[in-house]
């Protein structure tokens, strides 16, 4: 019986790693080239350096598949981040969030980092080549977001 709930439980974990590219997808279609997307957050968890079980690894390998560009940060975990990944085509790193989305298409969020809770949404909105979010951690009120000119896409609302 407990193995059937931590198998049930990992089958969970990878479902939910594949969401947000599948939102990503239904909004700019499976071929992704020409677009870049930012993505927030690489570590596991917050305040930590954790790559190994990262949904960014999946995130990133997806949307590169797809032929998108993408331009990550994080706080802590960047330069574990960059042991991990290698050098990989098509992925960038920023010195920033902000930094992150310069000629992004979209954000997509990962890991919910407190320097990520409070953004500038209009700045964001500014930014952006198109004013999208993806929150893969539910960080903000969805009316507020939109009522700044942002698609707001949060998984499990």
């Amino acid at each position: 019986m407990q193995l059937q709930v931590l198998q049930a439980v990992e089958d969970a974990n990878h479902r939910q790693k594949h969401l947000l590219v599948d939102r990503v997808v239904a909004r700019f279609g499976e071929d992704l080239r020409g677009r870049c997307f930012a993505i927030w957050g690489l570590a596991f968890k917050p305040n930590t350096d954790d790559m190994r079980e990262a949904p960014s690894r999946v995130v990133i390998a997806e949307l590169l598949a797809r032929g998108a560009h993408v331009m990550a940060y994080d706080p802590i975990a960047m330069p574990e981040a960059q042991r991990a990944l290698g050098p990989t085509p098509g992925l960038g790193f920023a010195d920033s969030a902000m930094g992150a989305l310069q000629g992004a298409h979209a954000l997509v969020i990962v890991t919910e980092w407190k320097e990520f809770r409070s953004p500038d949404f209009e700045a964001i909105k500014q930014t952006l080549k198109s004013p999208v979010i993806f929150d893969g951690r539910n960080l903000y009120d969805p009316k507020l977001v939109r009522s700044s000119g942002i698609e707001y896409f949060a998984i499990g609302r």
